[in-house]
């Protein structure tokens, strides 16, 4: 197989196929072993099924040829150009058998693997992740996350992201567009500046989380003023911003309202609970795998002695012993869960509503739909006075967002 050609026949046409290498199998457990197992075509062990007869003699039958063929597929799955068009039923068995040899593992085939996956068969490869404080996995394995773009929820709390990280981009994707729904960031050290950030692709292109409908920013040193760059997101009905700068009282509620249309959720919002958070998918488990072989750390190798001394002199390995032994940030613990829940959210019926709220929030939402009331008059007037005046000319169209000064110096920053 090694120097021989490999030719393919594709829609009724014969192609010569180059630069393939086929996997080799295993090598056999002794010696006494028939070398034509070298051979991938050769039927090997794993093609037989071996069992007990009543009498306790041992009998073997040979595998069907789908499953042959899965196994064959599995092992090569680097040279597959597409999986889009076959039934669940085959990528699901597929998957498995990809996992079962930890195709996944291996960081130079995973990314193709899972993008092959995740073209053809969407959020059934993965629509739920779960990384809550699990920064160590997020680092590691960011090339591979990406791959999955049909994600409907993510939870990245605790995952130490800073304001300026390379899975900002990610995020507001147009990938991810249309499936993410639900988005946790909190407990990152994120500021109103990494807000800023987050959101400028979809402020100043109107691209990117289109169906984000819940947000958790909690934790994280945001002040009111960083509430304007989520105004971007059209479908937002809950955010949970407690343990921030944001302080509970009227002049909080009148702007979350104003800005985002939402109301302040005297009970905690059960949307915002982790016990309904977890990892959902065909590659639930290969999740698993990554994290179980990013524990199992190597063997140090033997070094100078210069070399290990310059490293105990400037702490390297203390600092590194800490990250990875550090607890991580749990909005559970310490002085976290007596603060005070900041959830709002988007009513649903006014009327029923008003009765529930507080005298401040009802005032805002009366004030506001007194408002809309009022434009939506003068708008008729106008239309009417138009009609009888002069044909309807074509409306210039208006500008959905402002620059500030602030998103006209990060532009340039770029």
């Amino acid at each position: 197989m090694d120097s021989s050609t490999i030719y393919v026949r594709e829609r009724g046409s014969l192609r010569r196929v180059s630069d393939i290498i086929l996997a080799q199998p295993k090598p056999p457990p002794s010696s006494s072993s028939s070398c034509r197992r070298t051979n991938p075509f050769v039927l090997r062990k794993e093609h037989f099924i071996f069992t007990y007869n009543e009498e306790g003699s041992l009998r073997y039958t040979t595998k069907s040829l789908f499953d042959i063929t899965l196994l064959f597929v599995a092992d090569n799955i680097q040279h597959v150009d597409s999986l889009v068009g076959f039934p669940e039923q085959i990528g699901d068995r597929l998957f498995a058998a990809a996992e079962e040899n930890r195709v996944f593992l291996n960081p130079e085939i995973s990314q193709k693997a899972l993008k092959l996956f995740s073209d053809a068969y969407g959020d059934l490869v993965l629509g739920s992740l779960c990384l809550r404080n699990r920064f160590p996995l997020l680092h590691e394995r960011i090339t591979e996350i990406k791959a999955f773009h049909s994600l409907k929820s993510l939870d990245l709390f605790g995952c130490r992201l800073g304001d300026d990280h390379e899975l900002f981009c990610h995020l507001t994707s147009t990938s991810l567009a249309s499936s993410l729904s639900q988005l946790f960031i909190g407990g990152n050290h994120l500021s109103d500046v990494g807000l800023q950030r987050l959101t400028a692709p979809i402020r100043v292109m109107q691209k990117g989380l289109d169906s984000l409908e819940l947000l958790d920013v909690s934790y994280n040193p945001l002040s009111e003023m960083a509430l304007r760059y989520l105004t971007c997101l059209p479908k937002l009905a809950n955010l949970d911003a407690s343990g921030t700068n944001m302080k509970l009282g009227t002049g909080l509620k009148t702007t979350v309202w104003n800005l985002l249309g939402l109301i302040h959720s005297e009970k905690p919002l059960n949307a915002f609970d982790h016990s309904g958070c977890k990892t959902e998918g065909w590659a639930e488990q290969v999740v698993n795998q990554w994290e179980t072989s990013g524990c199992q750390v190597p063997k140090p190798k033997k070094m100078e002695e210069s070399r290990a001394s310059a490293l105990r002199f400037f702490g390297r390995q203390k600092f590194v012993r800490e990250v990875l032994n550090a607890a991580p940030l749990d909005s559970e613990n310490g002085k976290q869960t007596n603060m005070e829940k900041l959830h709002f959210y988007k009513p649903t019926g006014n009327d029923h509503l008003c009765g529930k709220m507080d005298p401040s929030t009802t005032k805002c939402l009366q004030v506001r739909n007194m408002t809309c009331n009022v434009t939506k008059t003068k708008q008729e007037s106008s239309k009417c006075d138009g009609s009888h005046q002069s044909p309807p000319t074509k409306k210039k169209r208006s500008s959905s967002f402002v620059l500030t000064a602030e998103d006209t110096e990060l532009l340039n920053s770029y």
